[in-house]
């Protein structure tokens, strides 16, 4: 038996003590200590909830009275199981290599008592748990590659932008310029910050800073997508067109365009 059961205080209960004792048996009672990887995986390992809770009571057991290979309707007791019921349970952990047979030696009686042994047991759980921390590393693996090939496919979308710049602009980007696009890709799509690129030459702007101008603009009135841009600016050119204040008909183009050819012609007539 166990030093924690060997001892029992001599002493009678008062009025109001009652809760007191409890606390004070509950502390000097100990506790049993079971690996929290046992509890989480004992599934994985095959067994059920019953075989788990009676391997359990044979670890208190044997960490509170010293009882090696305790009987069967001891355990019985500590359990909602009939005595050849937990003989079963116990031949079949036996059998199905849960639970061994080992012999231990005694050093108070000097002699050698058989036991369950857990080795067996904790065998299982190093399988499980390698197979576990196996599954583990090749999840990270897979992040770690999707990561990576998402950084290329990042770092090769980002050139593409720099190379169509650079194309509209006539000229190489300075690490500056190319971080300043980095900026735009991170708060825009990359249509947005295409047509914004389109509208700035075709203006006639080859300026970061008009791009930056309309983008913040975009940003201003919410404008997430080519087609809310042109929305809006439908929408503005009405309203434009509303305040307009009468005048004169505008001529058609082709007159005006008349006008201007008989002018050239008369300036170099002359």
């Amino acid at each position: 038996m166990g030093d924690k059961a060997r001892y029992r205080e001599l002493k009678s209960y008062r009025d109001g003590d009652l809760a007191a004792c409890f606390g004070t048996d509950l502390w000097l009672g100990g506790a049993t200590s079971v690996p929290n990887l046992l509890l989480r995986h004992y599934r994985r390992i095959g067994l059920s909830d019953g075989e788990m809770m009676l391997i359990i009571q044979l670890m208190r057991l044997r960490a509170e009275d010293g009882l090696l290979y305790p009987e069967a309707a001891l355990l019985a007791g500590c359990m909602q199981m009939g005595t050849a019921e937990v003989e079963g349970v116990l031949r079949s952990l036996v059998e199905r290599e849960v639970l061994g047979l080992g012999r231990y030696f005694d050093t108070l009686t000097r002699k050698v008592v058989k036991g369950y042994d857990f080795t067996p047991l904790l065998k299982k759980l190093e399988t499980v748990w390698a197979g576990i921390k196996t599954e583990e590393d090749l999840e990270t693996r897979a992040l770690m590659e999707e990561e990576a090939a998402a950084a290329r496919e990042e770092e090769q979308r980002a050139a593409s932008v720099y190379a169509v710049f650079e194309r509209e602009f006539g000229r190489p980007f300075s690490a500056l310029e190319m971080e300043q696009i980095d900026k735009w890709l991170a708060q825009v799509s990359l249509p947005l910050l295409m047509e914004a690129l389109r509208l700035a030459v075709l203006g006639g702007k080859h300026n970061l800073k008009y791009i930056d101008g309309i983008i913040c603009e975009w940003q201003k009135n919410n404008l997430r997508t080519v087609e809310e841009v042109e929305a809006y600016n439908q929408q503005f050119r009405a309203r434009r067109k509303n305040r307009a204040p009468a005048g004169k008909p505008k001529q058609p183009a082709d007159n005006v365009e008349e006008r201007r050819k008989k002018l050239v012609q008369t300036i170099f007539v002359s």
